[in-house]
């Protein structure tokens, strides 16, 4: 099964590398599935993944100038602080029995797989929707909202801490719709914020995971090789081609995990 677990991360990285999100939402699915690694460490496990990926993908985006910093910096404090409070207190406080449902017991592992399964599910809509307002690459006036910009990464910064995914499907939209950013740019400057999310939990989480070193960094050579193909050939492929189709096989994975975990 590692085998398929390294291929993953591969197709982890070249879908980040080619539509900027969405890819990371596979992370913690091919953790505990391909690589048997229990749900609460494979979230802390993810954190470090995404976060060391998305840090190389956006590498090029620097360079080329496709970073907004300010936002990339406002977006990040409510996240960061939003990630803290998830790792070092929400995750810890949740019980490891939460109910039971005649002989079924809903544990704590159980309850952040299905979590993330409804995740994926409301992910695949947002990559699946055909959006009428099609950002062109014309910069257009800025109109900087910090209400909005502090709650959307609060609301990113938790669930990163609470699931381990890097949150690109809910940064994007908001980077270009909210806050009228070129879409190239948002993909730059959600990267960014993705890498100081990812990474940030991460070192929440090491006082309350054991990480197997060895294996991270496997998974994530695995993921950068990934970003690194899908960078370098997306300029040939029509990303709004490739996002809803991507977004229907997370939308299958997504139910097929909440199948898995509920009735199977």
């Amino acid at each position: 099964m590692e085998t398929a677990g390294y291929l993953a991360a591969i197709f982890i990285g070249v879908t980040l590398g080619l539509i900027g999100s969405g890819g990371s939402i596979l992370t913690v699915p091919v953790l505990v599935y391909l690589f048997g690694i229990q749900p609460v460490p494979a979230t802390a496990y993810s954190l470090f993944i995404v976060g060391i990926t998305s840090m190389t993908g956006s590498i090029s985006y620097f360079r080329k100038g496709l970073v907004d910093i300010r936002t990339a910096f406002i977006f990040g404090i409510p996240s960061v602080i939003a990630v803290f409070f998830t790792r070092a207190i929400v995750v810890p406080a949740i019980p490891d029995e939460i109910f039971s449902i005649g002989n079924h017991i809903i544990t704590k592992s159980i309850l952040l797989i299905l979590i993330f399964a409804l995740l994926m599910i409301f992910a695949s809509y947002s990559m699946i929707r055909k959006d009428k307002r099609q950002t062109t690459e014309i910069q257009r006036i800025q109109k900087f909202s910090y209400p909005l910009v502090l709650t959307e990464g609060t609301v990113v910064g938790t669930l990163t801490g609470l699931v381990g995914a890097g949150g690109g499907f809910l940064i994007i939209p908001a980077l270009v719709h909210f806050l009228k950013i070129p879409i190239k740019s948002a993909i730059g400057t959600s990267l960014v914020i993705i890498v100081i999310n990812s990474l940030s939990g991460f070192l929440f989480s090491l006082n309350t995971s054991v990480i197997d070193w060895k294996l991270i960094l496997s998974i994530s050579a695995a993921a950068i090789t990934g970003i690194v193909m899908g960078s370098s050939i997306s300029h040939k492929i029509d990303s709004n081609t490739l996002k809803p189709a991507f977004g229907w096989f997370t939308l299958l994975m997504g139910i097929y995990i909440l199948v898995r975990e509920t009735v199977l």
